[in-house]
């Protein structure tokens, strides 16, 4: 596909999703706001845990040598 084809469908894509996203707060069962905010802190959580996993592995690995 062309660069900027490319290029403008993703901008379109992108803006988009904010507008459907920040008109669907009027609709409550509908509210694509919370989901994203849930996704993120999700995601937040689970990349500190996974860094918490890396820091004892690395601690350990550091011990045996």
């Amino acid at each position: 596909m062309n660069k900027w084809i490319e290029l403008f469908l993703g901008l379109v894509l992108l803006i988009g999703a904010i507008l459907i996203a920040f008109y669907s707060q009027a609709w409550p069962s509908w509210n694509f706001w919370n989901a994203a905010g849930t996704v993120f802190k999700g995601g937040l959580f689970w990349f500190v845990i996974g860094i918490g996993a890396l820091f004892v592995l690395l601690g350990i690995s550091d011990l045996k040598g």
